[in-house]
């Protein structure tokens, strides 16, 4: 949006505000000022002279030979413009001067005869596209002045950046109400009211879509004469860079910056039937012509205006040729109305047809100012073109909305401001910019905001206006309260990061799969019919059959990355995933979703290593214990104290999964029920999914894990006193397991016993059949004392009969 300072002091008095003071005045406003800059710095240089002598070329017939006065000296100069004479006051570009297109004027010889500058016509100096002679200066005016002080264009123009919400600052009008704002000076604006009677006797209007057209208000005004428009008014459309055309369309041009709200004048004697229809287009009518000559297409939702035969505008855009303003027009339909903003907004797009009509209209134009705007635009034609107003118009209004009153708390305004307001306060800033309020509580106001504030609908708008006219710069800045308090994390989350970082620090690959699975995967698991986890949640629009139901186990989306691996060389694999399973709850119920980690292994223990420094071994049950394990422990489930929270078991009846080797496979368990298990795959469910190496897997309720209590953290201080560490060999049935053996040890009442190691199990021909060998390495410590060999003797020989007796064994000689 642009205006000229001087344009603008026209409706408020500015006062001792300098430009730069009112472009950062209008900045604090929210209307953004991109620039201020001299109108037209390119005749700065140009003068105003008085042609004192005329007379021909002695060497060319259409060239005069001019003495003129610039007020310091009188100059020869050559001119071939046909209206040059004596004592015409005219505009005169020096020597040196650089004009609009970029052509410096030098002395040079015409013909001859040396010219020294030249007489400018108002094309070359970019005012309009009249040539045909040199400019005419009023007679009175003073030669030897700057040409733009003459004009009246030694001004500023500046140019605002506007938001879309704030459509009301889109004129003239509209920033000088925010300057009346600030300056608390009276606003004066050329027509206050206007009223029109109904008067279909020259002209009909009908609208058919009153969403599309809330208001529809027209006028007819008889016997214009089209000419020039006089200087004032050129001037002021030069200002903002518009193009001067004639004094009708000037005139809407003008008072659409002036007030913001566009008009459209209508050839009236070009209308079929003297009608107006505002509709949609028929079945047949596919395209339009506009005002440059284009044939455009047009769409359904488009909204036209129309005579009784054909359209004649498209409505908010543009005109349409056959019924434009020319020179040969008399009678003007003027038309002065409110469009939707969304439909010209899709119109102007569709069309490729940007406009300062269509600017004006997509963002929202003032129902209420038609009528005035209308006065306005009448009342200009009349004077400058000459115009009779008939008596009365059309004014349709079936679409406008009731005014939306709000109500505006002021302690809540103060509040969300932090500042201290009252009704005085609040009131004086609103009424300021025509906003108006009346008391209804001591704590609430009444307000009406006006018809041009499309943008204000509830009450956070009205507080937003008040901080705006208060000053953002004056309003304190305050830092915002925080308590210093460590957010409380998430203890699953957090378990889940640690275990992730655990797994993959010794030597496995994290997976993430889709939630989203093949029913195949369920008989491929071999799972019985009554199992549980059979009872699938369906999707209703899948991917893809592959992609079907949300999976209710994590070990087959491991078996498929497994397969892939496999089909890229990649033998050695061990991956993890934590992921959640689903279990249906029935209809219009959404399924419960558990967390479950699960582990899978295969190949090389040693991974893609070279078998240079490693063997050749596979990975077996035992690898995948000790990864459990050091889980466990890590976790402080197990091997953290005297009571294991998990407990590692062999399975007992039914307990195995039908996917598991029963002789390969142990039980997590605890207090709160059984954690998981690890296990051996059955080979025939590695071959369903396509895999031909042993595989091993651990497979663990993970919400489980997170519910149970972990082993408290018991500090001591580093030990004093030294160790001594005895061997016990001793041979057992073969059934015995040495767990049970540590677990005893564990749990005898040795006080002096720190740990125990199981260091060497044997079986071979040497033993008597039937019988092992199990080497368990004690340690012995006193916290109080060194311990002699009588004390660690003693306490050996008491734990070598309990286990000889408790395991029906015998110490191995040898």
């Amino acid at each position: 949006m642009k205006f000229s300072i001087d344009w603008l002091q026209e409706y408020v008095d500015t006062g001792d505000l300098t430009p730069e003071a009112l472009s950062d005045h209008l900045t604090m406003l929210g209307l953004e000022v991109d620039s201020v800059d001299p109108l037209f710095p390119e005749l700065k240089n140009l003068l105003t002279v008085k042609v004192l002598e005329v007379e021909s070329h002695p060497n060319a017939d259409k060239l005069s030979l001019c003495q003129v006065d610039t007020g310091e000296e009188v100059l020869n100069i050559v001119c071939g413009a046909p209206n040059v004479r004596e004592g015409l006051i005219t505009a005169f570009a020096p020597v040196g001067t650089i004009m609009p297109d970029g052509t410096k004027i030098k002395a040079s010889k015409v013909r001859g005869i040396k010219s020294f500058g030249m007489l400018c016509s108002e094309r070359e100096l970019g005012l309009s596209e009249s040539h045909e002679g040199i400019m005419e200066l009023p007679a009175d005016t003073e030669h030897g002045q700057p040409l733009l002080t003459a004009l009246g264009m030694d001004d500023l123009v500046v140019e605002v950046d506007l938001t879309p919400n704030r459509p009301d600052c889109a004129s003239v009008i509209g920033i000088a109400r925010e300057v009346s704002g600030i300056t608390r000076t009276p606003l004066t604006r050329p027509v206050e009211k206007a009223s029109l009677d109904i008067n279909r006797s020259f002209f009909s209007v009908d609208v058919e879509n009153n969403e599309l057209c809330p208001r529809y208000t027209a006028k007819l005004i008889k016997n214009v004469t089209i000419g020039q428009s006089p200087w004032w008014l050129r001037k002021r459309l030069l200002s903002v860079g518009l193009r001067p055309i004639n004094n009708v369309v000037d005139i809407t041009n003008f008072v659409m910056m002036e007030y913001g709200q566009p008009l459209h004048a209508f050839d009236y004697d070009q209308l079929a039937g003297k009608q107006i229809i505002v509709r949609n287009p028929r079945s047949d009518e596919k395209s339009f012509t506009t005002l440059d000559g284009e044939k455009r297409d047009i769409d359904p939702d488009m909204l036209l205006i129309c005579d009784a035969e054909k359209p004649v505008a498209v409505a908010g855009v543009m005109g349409g040729l056959y019924s434009e303003v020319t020179d040969k027009t008399t009678n003007i339909l003027l038309e002065s109305a409110c469009f939707n903003p969304i439909s010209i907004r899709k119109t102007a797009r569709k069309l490729n047809l940007g406009s300062e009509a269509s600017y004006r209209f997509e963002r929202g134009v003032d129902p209420g100012g038609c009528l005035v705007v209308l006065e306005r635009a009448a009342n200009l034609l009349c004077e400058i073109a000459g115009g009779e107003k008939t008596e009365g118009g059309a004014d349709y209004y079936g679409g406008v909305r009731p005014l939306n009153s709000q109500t505006l708390r002021i302690s809540r305004t103060a509040s969300l401001l932090g500042i201290d307001l009252d009704y005085d306060k609040i009131a004086d800033h609103l009424t300021s910019i025509g906003i108006r309020c009346k008391p209804k509580d001591d704590d609430t106001l009444w307000v009406n905001p006006p018809t041009f504030r499309v943008d204000i609908e509830r009450e956070v708008d009205l507080v937003e206006e008040v901080a705006r006219l208060v000053g953002y710069n004056n309003i304190p800045t305050t830092l915002p309260t925080v308590h210093l308090s460590y957010p409380d994390k998430d203890s699953k989350r957090e378990l889940r990061a640690g275990i992730s970082i655990l797994l993959a620090d010794t030597g496995f690959t994290e997976a993430i799969n889709y939630s989203f699975v093949t029913e195949k995967h369920l008989e491929m698991m071999l799972l019985a019919d009554d199992d549980p986890r059979r009872n699938l949640v369906q999707l209703l629009n899948p991917l893809s059959e592959e992609q079907s139901v949300m999976r209710s186990m994590l070990l087959p989306s491991l078996l498929e990355n497994l397969k892939r691996n496999n089909n890229f060389q990649k033998s050695a694999v061990k991956l993890f995933e934590v992921g959640k399973v689903f279990t249906p709850q029935g209809e219009n119920e959404q399924p419960v979703e558990r967390d479950r980690l699960t582990c899978i292994l295969s190949g090389r223990r040693s991974g893609e290593s070279s078998y240079l420094y490693n063997d050749n071994a596979g990975v077996d049950i035992f690898d995948a214990k000790g990864t459990v394990e050091l889980l466990l422990e890590t976790l402080r489930l197990r091997g953290c104290g005297k009571e294991d929270v998990v407990t590692i078991r062999l399975p007992e009846d039914d307990e195995c999964e039908n996917y598991s080797e029963s002789n390969q496979c142990l039980i997590l368990d605890s207090p709160k029920g059984i954690v998981g298990q690890v296990a051996k795959l059955v080979g025939s469910v590695a071959k369903e999914f396509g895999i031909k190496q042993d595989l091993y897997f651990i497979d663990l309720d993970f919400d489980l894990l997170c519910d149970l209590k972990t082993t408290a953290k018991n500090f001591t201080s580093l030990p004093v006193f030294p160790a001594i560490k005895r061997d016990i060999a001793l041979l057992v049935p073969v059934g015995t397991k040495a767990g049970d053996m540590l677990e005893t040890i564990k749990k005898s009442k040795e006080k002096f016993i720190e740990s125990c190691d199981i260091f060497d199990v044997f079986q071979g021909k040497t033993l008597e059949k039937g019988m092992k060998s199990i080497a368990v390495s004690v340690t012995y410590r006193s916290p109080t004392k060194t311990l002699t060999e009588k004390n660690v003797n003693k306490s050996h020989t008491k734990l070598i009969n309990l286990l000889t007796s408790k395991f029906n064994g015998s110490l191995r000689e040898g």
